[in-house]
Formats: C-alpha cells, structure tokens, sequence
C-alpha cells in the first residue's frame, strides 16, 4: 500500500488583507519565511499574540496567502488555555465558531477582533485527483490512517479526504494528535480498512 506523508500543523492564524494592515500598517506585506509542502502556502515571518477570555498565546504565525476570511487554527488544548470552546472542523466551514482578539504580537495597541473563525481542524488529506484515482478515494472520503511510531502507534479515524488540483498529498494532523503518537521526524501513514 503506498504511504501519505503526515504532517504536524502547529497553531496558525489566516487573515484577510485588509486584517492584515490593520494590524500591521498598510505599508507592510505578508513576508516569506518558509514554504509549507501544499503549493503556494507559506509561513510568513510575521506573528500575532492570540487573546482568549482566560490566558493569550503568544507568537502564533500567520500563514499566507492572505485569505477571504479570518481563520485561527489551534489545537483543543491550546482551546482550553485561551478559554474557548473550539470546535471541530473542516477549514474554511467557521459559521457558528467562537471569535478572538488578535494583536499584533510587536504592538498591542494594533489588534483586531473576529467574531468567528476559531477552529481545531479536523484531520485530513489533501490529494489531487490524479492521487483519488490511485487511492480509490473521492473528495469528502472519510478515511482511517495508520500510523507506526515508536511505542505510540496508532490508527487515526474520521480522516477527511478533500480533493483538489493545486493540493500536494499529505496528511495534517495538528499538535495534540502528533504528540499522542509520540511522532518527530519525517512521518508516513497508510490507508487502512
């Protein structure tokens, strides 16, 4: 059976452009970092501090490209350390999600408020259509991964498969789920059951 890479999507922070400059100046841009494996997305250099109802985190990266929407991606735990009750879900589906203070992590007096858009992502792969055909599996699959590590393997189920062109293959998993697996490292995962 061929392999999926799995990788680890720690906290993260989508904005729009116009969110953007308000927190960080209408002269300023998103600046690259470093590229992540899905083609075109990167983590940009830029932070913000996180400003929940009970503690903040702080330094949390902004991914570009600049987004339709705010989107703040974090893990359940990091959900109960900020005070929310994040849900469960696909990227991009935030109706109904809890909203956040978001400030510029150099500057507190720059900060914006999102009425929604705070989430735990649900697990999932991106594939193309060319990697659905070899896998057998179609956009909004629900799948089961397994994963071996060392002492801490596990089989990951309610993975959802989304399906699109511009995707690179790769599973994301955010930082609870890799530290339950006690994984490091370059990871890969097989399709099972």
């Amino acid at each position: 059976m061929k392999k999926i890479l799995v990788e680890t999507s720690a906290r993260h922070v989508h904005l729009t452009e116009e969110q953007f400059h308000k927190l960080f100046g209408d002269d300023k841009e998103l600046t690259v970092k470093k590229y992540l494996s899905q083609p075109g997305q990167y983590v940009s250099n830029e932070k913000v501090n996180l400003i929940g109802p009970k503690k903040s985190i702080n330094n949390v990266s902004i991914l570009g490209p600049y987004r339709k929407a705010a989107q703040v991606e974090i893990s359940l735990t990091d959900s109960r350390t900020l005070g929310l009750s994040a849900p469960v879900k696909e990227s991009g589906d935030i109706k109904g999600t809890p909203g956040i203070r978001i400030e510029n992590s150099l500057d507190s007096s720059k900060f914006i408020e999102i009425e929604e858009g705070v989430i735990a992502a649900k697990r999932h792969i991106h594939a193309t259509e060319k990697d659905a055909l070899e896998f057998g599996f179609k956009n909004g699959d629900i799948v089961k991964v397994k994963i071996d590590s060392n002492e801490r393997s596990l089989i990951f189920d309610d993975v959802v498969v989304r399906v699109r062109d511009d995707f690179s293959l790769a599973m994301h998993i955010d930082t609870d789920e890799s530290n339950a697996a006690n994984l490091s490292g370059e990871v890969f995962g097989e399709i099972v059951d």
